[in-house]
C-alpha cells in the first residue's frame, strides 16, 4: 500500500527539487560572472599612459651670505608625462620638463627629468561598485636630475644638478582612456651656483594643468 503513494509524491516533489537547483545554479553563476568582472582592474585594462602640462612657476627670491639678493620671477613651461600604473591605487610617472627661469640679473635654462612615485586616492569599493570615480586626488615625490645652462656670459660651476619634488594635485578621469589632471609642484635644484652667485640652490611654486591618455 505504501507504495503506491510513493510515485506521485515523486511526481510532485520533483519540480521543486529542480526550481531549488536551479536557484543555486544561478546564484553560483552570479558570484562567478562578479567575480571575472571584479578581476579585470583599472591598472589591467589600462596600465600604461602619456600626457602634457602646462606649467607656471613662481621663482623663489634667494640672499646668499654675502647679502646679494635676487627676486625670483615667474614663468611658464610645458612638461611631458609618461607613466605605468603597478596598482589602481599606485603609479610611477616621469616627467621632463624644460625651465627658462630668472632672477634680476641672473637667468638660467634648466632641463629638469624626474622620476615620481605616486599614490592615488581612489576609492576601491566605490570604484569597483560603480567601475569609475571622477575626481581622484593623488599625492607623489620624485627626484631626478637638471641640465643646466646660464644666460649673459654667466658661469655655471657645474651644468648637473639633483633635483626633488613635491606634488599633489587631483585628475578628473572622464572614462578609462582621458583624464584632465591639475595639480602644484614643489620643485627643488640643488647647488645650480654660479660664477657671480655662490651656494645657488634654487626652488619653485609651481602650478600645472593638463591631460592624460590612457591605453
Amino acid at each position: 500500500m505504501k507504495t503506491k503513494f510513493l510515485l506521485p509524491l515523486l511526481l510532485i516533489a520533483l519540480p521543486f527539487f529542480e526550481s531549488n537547483a536551479g536557484i543555486i545554479y544561478r546564484v553560483e553563476q552570479t558570484k562567478i560572472s562578479e567575480t571575472d568582472s571584479f578581476e579585470q582592474t583599472l591598472a589591467q585594462r589600462r596600465r600604461f599612459y602619456i600626457g602634457g602640462m602646462y606649467n607656471y612657476s613662481m621663482w623663489s627670491d634667494y640672499t646668499n651670505d654675502q647679502n646679494i639678493k635676487l627676486s625670483g620671477k615667474n614663468a611658464s613651461s610645458f612638461e611631458l608625462v609618461a607613466g605605468v600604473r603597478a596598482t589602481d591605487t599606485f603609479r610611477v610617472e616621469a616627467n621632463y620638463v624644460k625651465n627658462d627661469a630668472k632672477w634680476d640679473t641672473l637667468s638660467f635654462t634648466s632641463n629638469t627629468a624626474f622620476i615620481n612615485a605616486i599614490f592615488d586616492a581612489r576609492i576601491d569599493g566605490l570604484y569597483r561598485l560603480f567601475r569609475t570615480q571622477a575626481f581622484v586626488p593623488y599625492v607623489g615625490a620624485g627626484a631626478g636630475l637638471a641640465w643646466n645652462d646660464s644666460d649673459n656670459g654667466i658661469k655655471m660651476d657645474s651644468n648637473t644638478s639633483f633635483a626633488m619634488a613635491a606634488l599633489a594635485g587631483v585628475g578628473v578621469e572622464f572614462n578609462d582612456i582621458f583624464a584632465l589632471d591639475f595639480g602644484y609642484r614643489y620643485t627643488y635644484i640643488f647647488d645650480a651656483s654660479t660664477n657671480t652667485v655662490s651656494d645657488f640652490s634654487p626652488f619653485a611654486h609651481t602650478f600645472r594643468a593638463g591631460a592624460r591618455v590612457h591605453f
